[in-house]
């Protein structure tokens, strides 16, 4: 009798304290700017992650720091996997995932074999039918890396290496770093993909009529004895074309207290479907109660009034802080946007994680073009929450008219 009162004892206890931490995370923060301030060069902060649940050490592809990112050491790559590929063969680099639960390091690598591409061209028409993904594990913290091997679907081939998805035909891959792997409280690997569409004649298909489509896909891994993932495949999240004319894309995915994933992604309006940019320029999302594997219909992310808000097709991020506070980083404008454009001003507000919707009175504009500029784009950065100060950091840079120029940049936000 006194094991089960203690056992009821503590299950009412613990979920006294998560209802705490969640009716803590919804009181809304105030979020400053602390700085903002450009650099001689890119920050060794971005990409980098920390290395243990706890302390200061952090570490990223090619470095290891014990200091909270003030000094780095060179990490080399061993073994290198990857520089005696065939002349046009891609691996590409993605942020690294360190696994706090049992130290292990996943690097996804974005992937095409095509023999004879030039190396040089951005983002090559072919690559929406050929991009695959790859992944390494380190159990070393970083300094060397078990194997290099396809991601695959459980009882799927490397041609096939996905449901609906075939080397040669439709591409699988990242979105912006934005689209950082998680953990689940149940011990799931999530990686948050895109895989292009095919149509009923087997080819690439657009529905929408943009110049790419995609749905999104999270890729869900298990731990295996031997250091390995046993890779599983949620049902895509797919958009209605008459509504996003590009599909769903870029995800960015956070668990929430009760165990609900909330994934935000971008959408587009434009080409030829809806030439002058008529089509609402929203920021999307999708929810899932049981760990990633089925996801409700995508539709307009709003603030907590319920109102909807104007995103270019952008990438953003949702960021999982201390005290079990949640924070989007994006671009908002005032305007019905055109596909990609405006990349500016930058926003940072945060999450409810009840209604799962955008606080608006925290937003906190960290940056917009100025009147002397053309354009800026302010995209591709990377954020995280600094252990020693409880800030927000945001590396990155101010990009120029087309991505041109650039001058690298590091802002740093309070919360309050």
């Amino acid at each position: 009798m006194l094991r089960l009162l203690c056992l009821i004892a503590f299950v009412y206890l613990s979920c006294f304290a998560a209802n705490a931490l969640a009716q803590e995370a919804t009181n809304p923060v105030t979020l400053t700017l602390k700085s903002s301030e450009a650099l001689s060069g890119m920050s060794p902060l971005i990409y980098a992650s920390y290395l243990r649940p706890e302390g200061l050490e952090m570490v990223k592809l090619g470095g290891y720091s014990p200091d909270n990112g003030v000094t780095w050491t060179s990490l080399p790559d061993i073994p290198d996997f990857d520089s005696n590929l065939p002349h046009g063969y891609r691996r590409e680099s993605f942020p690294i995932f360190v696994d706090h639960s049992n130290g292990r390091i996943v690097r996804v690598v974005p992937s095409m074999d095509t023999p004879g591409l030039d190396p040089s061209i951005i983002e090559p028409p072919i690559a929406l039918e050929t991009y695959y993904l790859r992944y390494r594990v380190s159990v070393d913290d970083g300094k060397t890396w078990l194997f290099d091997e396809q991601i695959i679907q459980r009882g799927h081939t490397a041609e096939n290496p996905f449901e609906g998805v075939y080397y040669g035909k439709n591409g699988i891959f990242m979105g912006d770093v934005g689209s950082q792997l998680i953990r689940t409280r149940a011990g799931k690997i999530i990686i948050p993909a895109q895989a292009c569409k095919l149509g009923p004649d087997g080819k690439l298909w657009s529905p929408g009529g943009g110049f790419t489509y995609t749905d999104v896909i999270m890729v869900i891994g298990t731990w295996t004895d031997d250091n390995r993932l046993d890779w599983e495949i949620s049902r895509p999240i797919e958009a209605d074309p008459t509504r996003s004319t590009r599909g769903m894309i870029e995800p960015t995915v956070a668990e929430m207290p009760d165990g609900r994933l909330l994934c935000v992604m971008r959408g587009s309006n434009g080409g030829s479907k809806d030439p002058d940019y008529k089509l609402p320029s929203y920021r999307w999302f999708a929810v899932s109660e049981d760990g990633g594997y089925t996801w409700t219909a995508p539709e307009p992310w709003t603030y907590d009034d319920g109102t909807a808000f104007f995103s270019p097709s952008s990438m953003s991020q949702l960021l999982t802080a201390s005290g079990g506070r949640y924070f989007w980083i994006g671009n908002i404008s005032e305007e019905n946007c055109r596909g990609n454009e405006p990349r500016y001003p930058l926003y940072i507000g945060q999450v409810d994680p009840v209604s799962l919707r955008l606080i608006r009175s925290t937003l906190l504009a960290v940056d917009t073009k100025r009147p002397d500029e053309e354009n800026v784009y302010l995209s591709h950065w990377w954020a995280y929450e600094d252990r020693a100060t409880g800030d927000i950091i945001i590396a990155g840079a101010r990009y120029g008219p087309r991505y041109e120029s650039h001058t690298p940049w590091l802002w740093r936000v309070g919360v309050g």
